[in-house]
């Protein structure tokens, strides 16, 4: 898939087409496939989704071993290094010998819709060959669901063994089990809650707007000119101090002034130089700016506003009280952004007694990727023993 774009996005490392068979293939080299024309929740269509994705180890001959992994708002199917060259977001968890043992467990890992690291999103060329940009669809997390379930026909897999994901990846996996439950067996749905709350939505404006007011912006269609970087930077900035702690800002960081600079000796405003802190987010700006794009962030962020695993469903418990799904919910101790007590209150929704594992970190929200032997541990002693 061509990917149209003022500036360099995340490259799919290899393409190729979907094995008409299980077959071995490289482990942790991305591949594409065309799944169809996609009807979406809100009333949009898509004439064609391609969805980018990668796998390691082997599917049984029965299809049973399969395990998908669902990337967080800005992830990307790279989870784990495997023959490739770049280390993945969750090698901690992901590989010979690890809790998901790729020796035992065939790996699954697909870029969402709406993304912009293979999979058709708002810089893919729409039909008239431009891209999509302000005339992309509106998507969800459910739509990203059957997208995905399309691509899990195509590998062969008719249920998986589990699903398992954090913060916007655990959403989707929340939604497999919702939306496919005769198709997962067991589901991990980390640091994120049933739905998002007025304060999850507040922050997630906050960060849109900040792409939607860059000059640059042109309402999404900037892909024959600068990008809108200074929106993108800025809504990163809004969204990775909701990732840390309070505590871990303050241990790192407290009040001193980054090198080389002085925050209180200026002539102007203008002249002030930065606290470190301020540098770090900076950086933090700076990076995504390198590798996203802005439509597929607001795209993405605006599917985990809409997060509500009982919609249309009689809401959360209806949605949940049948299920046959084993469900292991942790939470982060420290996070900020999606409370444990959200976490506690998705498990009481669940049949049965589902206990809230905590992942101790002084982090934050992001101990969900930085933890990840203790959270290793804590599914191996469960999902995967």
């Amino acid at each position: 898939m061509t990917i149209a774009a003022s500036r360099p996005v995340t490259a799919v490392r290899h393409t190729a087409a979907v094995p008409s068979a299980p077959v071995r293939e490289l482990d942790g080299v991305t591949r594409t496939a065309v799944v169809g024309p996609l009807a979406l929740e809100a009333g949009g269509k898509l004439p064609e989704v391609t969805l980018a994705y990668e796998t390691w180890g082997t599917l049984d001959a029965d299809g049973g071993n399969a395990v998908l992994i669902q990337h967080a708002l800005t992830g990307s199917a790279h989870a784990a290094r495997g023959d490739s060259d770049e280390d993945g977001w969750w090698d901690g968890l992901i590989g010979p010998g690890r809790t998901i043992d790729t020796d035992r467990f065939f790996v699954v890992s697909i870029n969402i819709v709406g993304g912009c690291n293979g999979s058709t999103g708002p810089a893919s060329p729409a039909p008239d060959g431009r891209p999509w940009g302000s005339r992309f669809p509106f998507i969800t997390l459910r739509d990203a669901a059957a997208a995905e379930a399309r691509l899990a026909d195509r590998l062969g897999i008719r249920q998986w063994f589990a699903v398992v994901g954090g913060s916007m990846g655990g959403a989707r996996a929340l939604e497999w089990a919702a939306t496919f439950p005769e198709r997962v067996r067991k589901c991990a749905v980390i640091a994120v809650g049933a739905h998002s709350t007025a304060e999850q939505i507040a922050l997630a404006q906050a960060q849109t707007l900040a792409i939607r007011q860059d000059p640059d912006f042109r309402d999404g269609d900037y892909y024959d000119g600068a990008a809108p970087e200074s929106g993108l930077a800025l809504a990163r900035r809004i969204a990775h101090i909701s990732y840390r702690s309070e505590a871990e800002l303050e241990a790192r960081f407290s009040r001193k002034a980054q090198d080389g600079e002085q925050p209180l000796n200026a002539a102007s405003l203008a002249e002030r130089g930065r606290y470190q802190v301020e540098s770090y987010l900076d950086h933090q700006g700076a990076k995504l700016v390198r590798r996203f794009d802005a439509n597929s962030y607001i795209a993405l962020t605006e599917a985990l506003m809409s997060h509500d695993v009982g919609r249309g469903r009689g809401g959360v418990e209806a949605a949940l009280a049948d299920s046959p799904v084993e469900f292991f919910i942790a939470a982060v101790e420290t996070d900020r952004l999606y409370l444990p007590v959200q976490s506690a209150v998705l498990a009481a929704a669940l049949p049965g007694e589902v206990p809230v594992h905590h992942i101790a970190s002084a982090i934050g929200h992001d101990g969900f990727l930085t933890e990840a032997e203790q959270l290793g541990a804590l599914l191996k002693r469960t999902l995967f023993s």
